[in-house]
């Protein structure tokens, strides 16, 4: 009887700071205590663990001072994946498994009653922490979380399937059993199958190929509507935020769905740190890594839900839709304050939650696609029905969204309400593949220029690699005096043009490039 150790991970938005279980057994009267800044879900882990104890056949030290101590004690912990780590070190500390077998893994996992092991939230993201700080650690998971954390090429993880399992590992084992004394070096079964954990006991996981499956919506669906068309492809191969304004059924929405199938592939590092996100929120989809996420959130959502928050803090949909889209439809009809706490990220492409105890920094490189009514009729300007709203209307609904964040979208586009005519003899237009191509070739002149993509252009980057020609400075300067753009809005112009011009394969940017950029630099109330 005494003291055993057992090493876990807490979730701290991306990071995983480690935690170790310390479990102590002693004389006295019987009692289990938990300490060390434990969550309600963490503190109900004593009944979970005793029963899953008892039904699978061990033995629970039910006459025994029971003093389980998660350390660091200032690090908050959540969720019930220390079941696992707890249950073993209350074996290990009253004998029943080998103590020191346990030093080379950390564990993970939620213990049903019966003993079996239920997936736990963000392994994909506590395999990626350790992948970034180069610490080769074998992590023991559930099912599900397994194959998430396995996604992480160096990831060295062991998936099973109930409580035994991990204890027959454990169980104090003769020297000559060959197959023990291998894993205990480090050396997985040989085995093992390289796909999913799919059958009782213990497995070693491998990596799973993850694909990018194509969502089944092309372009060639939406008929007519040119212009958009264009804005969408230039939007996605520099990187741009899009603003798509118009009356009800005049495609917005369908062009804001096909707008994630013309971006690039993801690359690894992009990959990774996209499904780390979608795994710290329950919605990683193994075999599905590569395909870039879509947040669609309705205009009910508030600011928590659009930035993340919560305690402990968790990432909302602008971190969910990193690498990828954020599509808010009905753009007015969000709240205020979820708008305005949209400024921020779309400069940074981060959002830092802060809390009395805590501090968390999540990803937030999106793409914001907005889709708006240009009135509360949405009629005002069309040529099809006629407006109902009165000026005074008008310019309330399209005061809902401040000038600053219209200022942080690069391209707006109006989408003009088709004649019913006009639109059943409109031939089908380019399919998404052709515009991907075209997409990807832009980006990769981007890169080999600058090493970013044209959004993220600042300063003197900004001023190196603009490559304007005289002509096209004289425009750009006449049209933001005349149009009155701040220094913000004039940037945001200029880095539009050079998406144009990498799009045309042109090194420098000449006049028809900032004069095509101009016309995406949309003032809501000019338009008739």
């Amino acid at each position: 009887m005494g003291l055993a150790l057992v090493q876990s991970r807490a979730l701290l938005g991306l990071a995983a700071p480690r935690v170790t279980v310390e479990v102590h057994l002693a004389n006295g009267l019987p009692s289990f205590t938990l300490v060390g800044l434990a969550d309600v879900e963490v503190k109900e882990a004593r009944e979970r663990v005793r029963s899953a104890l008892l039904n699978s056949g061990l033995e629970f030290p039910a006459n025994k001072r029971i003093t389980v101590n998660l350390a660091p004690a200032d690090l908050p912990k959540d969720s019930g994946r220390f079941d696992l780590p707890i249950a073993l070190g209350i074996l290990a500390a009253s004998g029943q498994i080998d103590s020191q077998a346990l030093a080379d893994y950390e564990f993970a996992g939620e213990l049903s009653l019966s003993g079996a092991l239920r997936p736990v939230r963000g392994a994909l993201a506590t395999a990626l922490a350790l992948h970034r700080q180069h610490d080769a650690v074998r992590l023991v998971l559930p099912p599900g979380s397994a194959q998430e954390a396995a996604f992480v090429p160096s990831a060295q993880v062991f998936c099973a399937h109930h409580l035994l399992d991990v204890v027959r590992r454990f169980i104090a084992r003769a020297p000559a059993d060959e197959a023990d004394e291998a894993d205990e070096a480090g050396e997985r079964p040989p085995a093992t199958p390289a796909g999913p954990c799919d059958g009782p006991g213990w497995h070693a996981v491998q990596p799973q190929p993850a694909h990018a499956a194509p969502s089944g919506l092309d372009l060639t669906q939406v008929r007519g509507q040119a212009q958009a068309k264009r804005a969408l492809e230039i939007a996605a191969a520099g990187g741009h935020g899009l603003l798509l304004v118009g009356p009800p059924g005049s495609g917005k929405s369908m062009l804001a769905q096909r707008f994630a199938d013309l971006l690039p592939p993801m690359d690894d590092d992009e990959a990774l740190e996209a499904a780390a996100i979608a795994s710290l929120a329950g919605r990683f989809t193994p075999g599905r890594g590569r395909q870039r996420p879509t947040a669609s959130p309705h205009h009910t959502a508030s600011a928590v839900a659009l930035v993340g928050g919560g305690s402990p803090p968790r990432p909302g949909e602008i971190s969910q839709s990193h690498h990828g889209v954020l599509f808010l439809d009905e753009f007015p009809e969000f709240a205020r304050t979820a708008l305005e706490a949209l400024r921020e990220p779309l400069e940074t492409g981060q959002i830092t939650i802060a809390r009395a105890t805590q501090r968390c920094e999540f990803p937030a490189r999106f793409q914001l696609v907005a889709a708006m009514n240009p009135c509360p009729c949405g009629h005002w300007g069309s040529t099809v029905q006629t407006c109902r709203c009165t000026p005074d209307k008008v310019a309330r609904y399209q005061a809902r969204i401040s000038g600053p964040l219209l200022e942080r979208i690069d391209l707006h586009v109006e989408v003009a309400a088709l004649p019913a005519q006009e639109l059943l003899a409109a031939p089908a237009g380019e399919g998404s593949a052709a515009v991907r191509e075209r997409v990807a070739r832009a980006r990769i002149l981007a890169l080999q220029r600058q090493g970013c993509a044209n959004h993220q252009l600042q300063g003197q980057a900004l001023d190196q690699h603009l490559q304007l020609s005289p002509d096209a400075l004289a425009l750009a300067h006449k049209a933001a005096t005349r149009l009155g753009w701040s220094a913000r809005s004039t940037h945001r112009a200029l880095k539009v043009a050079r998406t144009i011009a990498d799009l045309a394969g042109s090194e420098g940017l000449g006049p028809a490039h900032v004069a095509e950029a101009m016309q995406y630099r949309r003032v809501l109330g000019t338009s008739a």
